[in-house]
């Protein structure tokens, strides 16, 4: 394939600002790059606030330096590889995961990327200071014709899966990720709080994909909860917490013993009390894993759940074998992604897309970019 010798990018020039169409080089990969060109960006409910507010809040957790090219969940087909990729070739078409590490730490080695101080989204933030070298060396996201990316970083999308179903895995695989920590399988019973949003939806998709008996969503708006239920009628029960407690709920479901586990979706802005609660639904060795940013000091019972054998993980992002695994399930027909409802936009559009993204269907919506 002929690569250009530039491309169109979105970049943000300042915290506020925003992004503004620019011709810049096209990048060359590396011998251990792929060369992608974009076809659809996935953009999130919250990257508002990213790119105006998150030096403020989170200043600890950097951005990549401005001028920068965002954008955090691309998918497209490969134009070009390094020298030494021999596994992916052009024509191939892929998701990015955007999650990038040294490489080299002990953690790296031994498969445990996330950990790595080095840990940065592309196109989008870090976790500590050291991201600095990992923006230097991947510095442009997904709202751009081309990125580069490792090839390690590569998942391979099947054709019974859109661009735009694809450009959606980084919400999904967030709840994946979630579920195989939980250790969810065939006869459990999950809690999932928020199962309607961005977030929670995938636990829908993917909890009866991994054999989950029983889904017990909860949420606030009773008609999006019941569209959620459609989705697998039989294996899904939806309570909205408008109605009572939570607890009561799983308890009802599961013959008072409680859920086998329990996954967090709710964002930073959510009760304490409504979390409180669905750690008091699980059962005696059960497990809990926040995924949602519930924000705050949480007064939880260490005692309870030392005597009851109960975990509390924090799970950010998945893996890039996570993210083969579920593209794997939608080849094999196990997962259907055809609920999402996608709204897209050209690149010219960017500022427009970001700005109108707060109204949406819940989790049903999904917000791309064309590049």
């Amino acid at each position: 394939m002929v690569v250009p010798e530039t491309m169109t990018a979105a970049r943000l020039h300042e915290v506020g600002g925003e992004l503004k169409l620019e011709k810049l080089p096209t990048p060359r990969p590396g011998d251990l790059d792929v060369l992608v060109r974009v076809k659809a960006c996935g953009i999130v409910p919250n990257l508002g606030n990213i790119l105006a507010n998150w030096p403020t809040w989170f200043p600890h957790m950097p951005q990549p330096p401005l001028p920068a090219i965002f954008g955090l969940d691309p998918a497209g087909e490969i134009d070009a590889v390094g020298r030494q990729v021999h596994a992916l070739k052009p024509g191939d078409r892929v998701y990015v995961n955007p999650g990038r590490s040294c490489g080299a730490c002990r953690h790296c080695r031994r498969g445990d990327a996330i950990s790595c101080k080095h840990y940065a989204f592309q196109g989008y933030f870090g976790f500590s200071d050291d991201a600095m070298l990992t923006f230097a060396q991947y510095p442009s996201g997904g709202l751009s014709e081309y990125m580069v990316a490792p090839a390690s970083a590569v998942v391979s999308i099947p054709d019974n899966m859109s661009y735009e179903q694809a450009a959606r895995l980084g919400y999904l695989g967030t709840n994946y990720s979630a579920l195989k920590k939980a250790n969810a399988g065939p006869g459990d019973t999950i809690l999932v709080n928020g199962i309607s949003g961005t977030l929670g939806i995938g636990a829908a998709v993917f909890g009866p994909a991994m054999g989950v008996k029983k889904i017990l969503g909860t949420g606030r708006d009773r008609q999006l909860l019941e569209e959620v239920k459609s989705l697998a009628p039989s294996r899904i029960e939806v309570f909205s917490i408008d109605d009572g407690s939570i607890t009561d709920f799983v308890m009802e479901h599961t013959n008072g013993e409680g859920a086998d586990a329990f996954i967090d979706c709710l964002g930073p802005g959510a009760k304490h009390e409504t979390f409180l609660q669905g750690l008091a639904s699980l059962r005696r060795g059960g497990i809990a894993v926040n995924i949602g940013a519930v924000m705050g000091a949480v007064a939880i019972d260490v005692h309870w759940l030392m005597d009851h054998c109960q975990r509390l993980h924090g799970s950010l992002w998945f893996t890039t074998e996570e993210g083969q695994e579920m593209a794997d399930l939608v080849a094999a027909g196990a997962a259907n992604l055809s609920m999402f409802k996608t709204q897209g936009y050209p690149l010219a559009q960017v500022n427009q897309a970001i700005s109108g993204i707060a109204e949406r269907h819940g989790g049903f919506s999904n917000f791309v970019i064309y590049p």
